[in-house]
């Protein structure tokens, strides 16, 4: 399988391609162990992903993996903007590795060994987004695949899942804050300063950034009309402490059959912040009982 690659060099994008098998180089061994290791936050994950940006998280793209009949339908993880698999992945993608889900995730929108990545055009990366998830329904015999995304990966997840057609192949779509109805390049700044060499490129060698401006054509695009679509169901997670899709609340998809969920309103002293999302064990527990809504969790402070 080859995906296209978006090349951000000095403000100038140039289209590449390059292999990504997920039985290949970029796939985590399968484990005896019983548990991945989960990284506790955001800063251990920026410092994991500088030695190997490419490699992903324990538990994510396992060779062989096969869904189980507890957890029948992968799940896939959707960067957001300036982030790699293992500086936005390595709390949640373990935490569902280990309750059972296979889980996969590949770069988007620049070169694989980049640890600055999803900053290529949003339109490119969600057809990269959509090439992968047939991958994943191909490697495991599935029908469907679950997106979870953050920030642009939540957006790229809706866009895919309605602008590109892919509602018939996602059962679940849950987002970490994405950028639903856009956001200011303020925000985007401050999400920048969370990864090493993010606030040198804003404006620059980021189309994404461009794209995912409030009134974009990319952002008219998803906005024009129903954002939820049929069949697929949604939940998006949002923190009250949001500085990067503002105002807070812009995130939620306002249209009847959507969940939308406030971190605080499970628990109130939780201060977590946009960048941190796939980090907080709040957010972990909500992202697992929105996949698996038969067997809630309880959520505890």
């Amino acid at each position: 399988m080859r995906l296209p690659r978006l090349l951000c060099t000095a403000g100038v994008v140039v289209l590449s391609a390059a292999g990504l098998a997920l039985g290949g180089a970029v796939a985590s061994s399968a484990s005896t162990a019983d548990t991945y290791p989960v990284t506790s936050n955001l800063a251990e994950g920026v410092a994991q992903s500088a030695s190997d940006p490419a490699a992903p998280p324990p538990g994510v793209n396992v060779s062989g993996c096969q869904p189980s009949s507890a957890h029948p339908i992968p799940v896939v993880l959707v960067d957001g903007t300036f982030a790699n698999m293992t500086d936005d992945w390595s709390g949640l993608g373990p935490v569902l590795a280990n309750a059972g889900y296979c889980v996969y995730s590949t770069p988007l929108g620049a070169p694989s060994n980049s640890l600055i990545q999803t900053t290529g055009p949003a339109a490119d990366s969600a057809q990269e987004l959509a090439s992968f998830v047939d991958s994943v329904l191909s490697e495991t015999g599935a029908g469907q695949v679950d997106l979870v995304g953050h920030s642009q990966g939540g957006m790229l997840s809706e866009y895919y899942t309605k602008v590109l057609g892919g509602a018939a192949k996602v059962h679940t779509l849950v987002g970490l804050s994405p950028t639903t109805h856009g956001t200011t390049l303020d925000g985007l700044g401050t999400l920048a300063q969370a990864f090493p060499g993010g606030s040198q490129i804003v404006g620059t060698a980021c189309p994404a950034c461009a794209d995912q401006l409030t009134g974009s054509t990319v952002i008219q695009t998803l906005d024009n009309g129903a954002i939820a679509q049929s069949g697929v169901n949604y939940t998006i997670i949002e923190t009250r402490n949001e500085t990067v899709v503002t105002p807070a609340g812009s995130s939620f998809i306002n249209e009847p059959g959507v969940t939308n969920e406030w971190v605080q309103d499970s628990c109130a002293s939780d201060t977590v912040d946009h960048a941190s999302l796939p980090y907080d064990k709040t957010v972990q527990l909500l992202t697992e009982n929105a996949l698996d809504p038969g067997d809630p969790q309880a959520v505890t402070c």
